[in-house]
Formats: structure tokens, C-alpha cells, sequence
């Protein structure tokens, strides 16, 4: 029973993951900006997980100019990203993910 718990949490695992690389890396890793920088410019910007995870979910929902954290020099390259075609769990688990990879709280000594 054990077995089958820890296997089922493996691949629950796994498939999380595969939300923000499938979802997430594949586009942003064509872009000169790493996907780290945008990280950093939300939590600049909005300071706490629940403030940068909703800003961010509100964003990828509804991509516009006046919600952008990018310069205008780069909306004017690359333009706005499309809307996420992620639903709501899905795309919380990429942010989740998103946030644990580049988080610096409790990582810094």
C-alpha cells in the first residue's frame, strides 16, 4: 500500500512539472529574457507570493499593456503574450512550481 501511495505522489509529481515545462519553458526559453528575470521583476514589483502568484494569474488570464511588468522597448519587439490557454489548476500548479525554483526567501544566508 505504501508502494502505490509513493508511486502515485511520484508520477502526481512528475506531471506537475511537466505543467510549467510544457506550458511555461517551451515559449519562454525562445525569448532573450530568461524566464528568472521576470520572476524578479514581479517580486520587485509585488513583494509576497500571494500578491505576485495573483498579479501574475490575472496577467496570464488577461495579457494587456497597462498590466505588463516588461519595458516598452520589449512589448514593442516581442508584444504582449496571448492569453493562457492553461485552466485555473493548471496554471496554479506552474506558478507554484514557478515560484519554488526562484523564490529567494529562506534561500539566502
Amino acid at each position: 500500500m505504501a508502494r502505490l501511495i509513493l508511486v502515485s505522489f511520484l508520477l502526481l509529481s512528475s506531471l506537475s512539472a511537466d505543467v510549467y515545462k510544457n506550458n511555461c519553458l517551451k515559449c519562454h526559453n525562445k525569448l532573450p529574457v530568461s524566464i528568472d528575470k521576470y520572476f524578479y521583476r514581479y517580486l520587485l514589483k509585488y513583494s509576497s507570493e500571494r500578491r505576485v502568484k495573483g498579479a501574475m494569474i490575472n496577467y496570464l488570464k488577461k495579457p494587456n499593456k497597462d498590466e505588463t511588468i516588461m519595458p516598452e522597448a520589449f512589448i514593442k519587439r516581442f508584444g504582449i503574450k496571448k492569453k493562457t490557454k492553461l485552466n485555473e489548476n493548471e496554471l496554479k500548479k506552474a506558478l507554484d512550481i514557478y515560484w519554488e525554483k526562484y523564490k529567494i526567501f529562506g534561500k539566502l544566508q
